[in-house]
């Protein structure tokens, strides 16, 4: 008889995210009149930019032409991205990435699951707490997580990162072998400076560590000295892998489209990981689809990057929106200045669900549960500033009265 991976029963019985669209659907049947405000989920609102829509409508058009049609294209990505991505997002902050150092797939939260699976089972992880789900729930699946007990995993390190240490953690008194960072983070929105990051880059070079540096929202720093990459700090090619996205920046959550970067210079045993990352990507991904890539093209044109910063400015906006009203309203916030996250401690030492259940029921307003992503969220909330403006101030003004 056939048998299956045990890991997989190790899981938690519920994704955070859907555990919170069930709990939302349940209310809203019992209560059919009240108009649910989202800020939960970090999906963006506001539709594609109109350079983006207009690549993909070329790009339809190309492949209904048999002198311009796609078929299968290159796993890794075409070289107009990469080359484009290159350009724009590396070599514009003086950062030296080559083209074949880029992989584009459909996102970076698939990137983030699937990494692990040019690492060895016995590799220990660490990860900041509170941390993105994925990070967890995929070495839970290649069994590298231990067991479950009293919110934690007994084969991962966890850095907590919380209002009493600025949510910068000290280093591990255990040396992991792969580091987990999220920067601008989610979900705290919280960001290091440039001296802190290369800290733990130096830290990670001394110890022979893989960060795997996820920067999806690298787009909405706004303040100096945050780096937007962990490239910008020196020795970081020899040890960190980067993760990004166009769904936040742009828009692509329903599109999908993303880029990994694993340099050439990163080794393990003196085997290039840029070479068995390409190889999986080979045997496991067929390549994102052309139209989506010239739609991500499109970003970075004159347009495109004009329009992505309104968006951007739109949803930053909505962030001091909730901030200002949390704050007017005697909440501790934290975030929302570089990211379109807001962290918030709960009122009156409720837990994390309680306060997600009062917000929902009192308000009409849903967030997340800050111990949903780790036992160091426990007692904050998270709101998103994705929604409409509308609705942010709507669901502020609520909170006021």
């Amino acid at each position: 008889m056939f048998s299956i991976n045990q890991e997989y029963l190790k899981l938690s019985e519920y994704y955070l995210f859907a555990e919170i669209s069930k709990k939302v659907q349940e209310f809203q049947v019992k209560y059919p009149q009240s108009k649910i405000i989202r800020l939960g989920i970090g999906d963006v609102t506001l539709p594609l930019p109109k350079a983006v829509v207009g690549a993909l409508h070329k790009a339809v058009d190309e492949m209904s032409d048999s002198t311009t049609f796609k078929g299968y294209g290159p796993e890794q990505g075409y070289e107009f991205l990469r080359k484009t991505i290159v350009e724009n997002d590396y070599a514009a902050r003086g950062i030296d990435i080559s083209a074949d150092e880029v992989f584009i797939s459909d996102g970076a939260k698939s990137d983030l699951g699937n990494i692990t699976d040019i690492l060895d089972r016995s590799n220990r992880i660490a990860l900041t707490d509170p941390v993105y789900p994925v990070y967890v729930d995929s070495n839970v699946m290649a069994g590298r997580a231990g067991d479950f007990k009293d919110n934690k995993w007994s084969n991962i390190i966890y850095l907590p990162c919380t209002e009493d240490n600025n949510f910068i953690p000290e280093f591990p008194k255990e040396r992991p072998d792969v580091l987990y960072l999220c920067l601008p983070n989610n979900p705290t929105g919280t960001v290091w400076s440039a001296d802190v990051l290369q800290k733990w880059v130096d830290y990670a070079l001394d110890n022979k560590i893989l960060i795997l540096f996820d920067s999806a929202y690298e787009a909405y720093i706004q303040e100096e000295n945050v780096p937007h990459s962990i490239y910008e700090m020196k020795g970081a090619k020899q040890t960190a892998i980067e993760f990004r996205s166009f769904s936040k920046t742009a828009g692509f959550t329903g599109l999908r489209c993303g880029y990994t970067i694993v340099p050439r210079e990163l080794k393990a045993g003196g085997v290039s990981l840029n070479h068995l990352w390409n190889r999986r990507q080979s045997t496991k991904f067929n390549g994102t689809p052309y139209i989506v890539q010239r739609a991500a093209e499109a970003v970075y044109s004159p347009e495109g990057k004009e329009e992505v910063k309104k968006m951007i400015a739109y949803y930053m906006g909505n962030a001091k929106i909730i901030s200002e009203g949390l704050n007017a309203c005697g909440f501790k916030v934290f975030g929302g200045k570089n990211a379109p996250y807001i962290w918030l401690r709960t009122s009156d030492n409720m837990s994390s669900w309680e306060f997600f259940d009062y917000m929902m029921n009192t308000y009409n307003i849903v967030g997340t549960p800050g111990v949903g992503f780790g036992p160091s969220g426990e007692g904050y909330f998270r709101l998103t500033s994705f929604g409409s403006k509308e609705n942010t101030i709507e669901a502020m003004n609520r909170l006021v009265v």
